[in-house]
């Protein structure tokens, strides 16, 4: 894929929209998922979340480096391009969003270009990472786990082809809460265990989960923690209930007779 080809700079240019005309440009390109605020008008004022994801955004954005001069970025799923965005305001050199939906590309776009930011946005969806051939120094990686029906290979991919130092995740949880505090291991015969609330587990949604059929595992709290770990990422900090910070170890945590994949 030549990125230079699939790929919009915006910010060159200052935005030389008026408030009807963003108004209208915002209804075109609706319905929106991000509420962004664009000339002071709101692209999702309705939203069944609230002020989304700017009140998710304030509860971790603590736990990010304010000054991210000279980094790379890369948001993917970046929807309307929100947290791409706030990448960019924090001083960030690059900053790549993808999304394999063009209808939300557009609107990410439209966002950046009336916000006077040069961000890169391209199509692609997670598993086609490895053909960046580059790796950021920062990866996002919100609301998308959910979305996959290979979740685990998506995290492998991140940790081998895209990711330098740390990576921002964030998924959907339901069950227990609790953390997972078992053994290393069981004989064949043990299956109490596996009844247990908190032990790590992945609920399949073979239709649909709130409308969305798009919404193939969701987690519990112990089973994020485990992939996570499992795929070579160390958590740093749980910085709101859904959201961790976690730096990129040199190896995945796979004991395999065929050896890491």
């Amino acid at each position: 894929m030549d990125i230079a080809r699939q790929s919009i700079f915006w910010g060159h240019l200052p935005s030389m929209y008026t408030t009807e005309q963003i108004q209208e440009r915002v209804r075109s390109l609706g319905p929106w998922f991000h509420n962004l605020r664009l000339g002071g008008v709101e692209t999702a004022p309705e939203h069944f979340l609230g002020d989304y994801p700017a009140l998710k955004w304030r509860n971790f954005e603590h736990a990010i480096p304010r000054d991210l001069t000279g980094k790379s970025v890369l948001d993917i799923g970046c929807n309307a391009g929100f947290y791409a965005m706030e990448m960019k305001r924090r001083g960030a050199s690059r900053v790549l969003g993808i999304d394999s939906d063009d209808e939300y590309l557009a609107q990410a776009r439209f966002a950046a270009e009336v916000n006077e930011l040069d961000i890169e946005f391209a199509r692609m969806n997670v598993y086609d990472v490895p053909k960046l051939q580059e790796k950021f120094d920062v990866v996002i990686f919100m609301g998308v786990l959910y979305h996959l029906r290979h979740p685990l290979l998506a995290l492998d991919l991140l940790h081998d082809h895209v990711t330098r130092d740390l990576l921002i995740f964030q998924s959907m949880q339901r069950g227990s809460d609790g953390q997972w505090s078992g053994e290393q291991d069981y004989p064949f015969t043990e299956t109490e265990v596996f009844e247990a609330s908190e032990y790590p587990k992945m609920f399949f949604v073979e239709h649909r989960y709130s409308g969305d059929w798009t919404n193939w595992w969701i987690p519990n709290r112990s089973c994020v923690e485990a992939m996570l770990r499992s795929s070579g990422f160390q958590i740093v900090e749980q910085a709101e209930p859904e959201v961790y910070i976690c730096r990129r170890l040199d190896d995945r945590a796979l004991e395999s007779p065929y050896g890491n994949v």
